[in-house]
């Protein structure tokens, strides 16, 4: 094979993969900034009604992207229902601890009380609709 012919090959090759990186950047790069959004939103509404700083508001923010992210390839993972919901617990207690350094006793109890009604709630309405 001529020099030139490799040479063409290899800049080619780079070119498809510098796409395809290009593209995966893109594409993560937007849904990282709509997880942003939606946790923001989220924050804020904890911030409402668990009386949070705005210091408290941001950390809580950044435990709800990275446990999102951690409880979604989960879930996405190709494992038995009974080893992602274990799994899932184990990040659950995880999230929690890092929850319980940054909120107060008061703040975390409220919020694991509300946490567990929330699916009641939502079963609830489901069943008067």
């Amino acid at each position: 094979m001529k020099l030139q012919n490799r040479i063409f090959l290899l800049g080619l090759s780079a070119a498809l993969v510098g796409g395809f990186v290009f593209s995966q950047i893109y594409i993560h790069e937007k849904n990282r900034k709509e997880l942003r959004e939606v946790a923001r939103e989220i924050a804020l509404n904890w911030k409402d009604k668990l009386g949070l700083s705005e210091e408290q508001t941001l950390l809580l923010e950044d435990i709800i992207i990275e446990f999102t992210i951690i409880k979604n390839e989960i879930i996405k993972s190709s494992q038995e229902k009974q080893a992602i919901i274990q799994n899932l617990q184990r990040v659950q207690v995880r999230e929690y601890k890092n929850l319980r350094k940054i909120l107060s006793e008061p703040q975390f109890d409220a919020y694991v009380g509300i946490n567990k009604k929330i699916p009641n709630e939502f079963i609830n309405s489901l069943s008067n609709n």
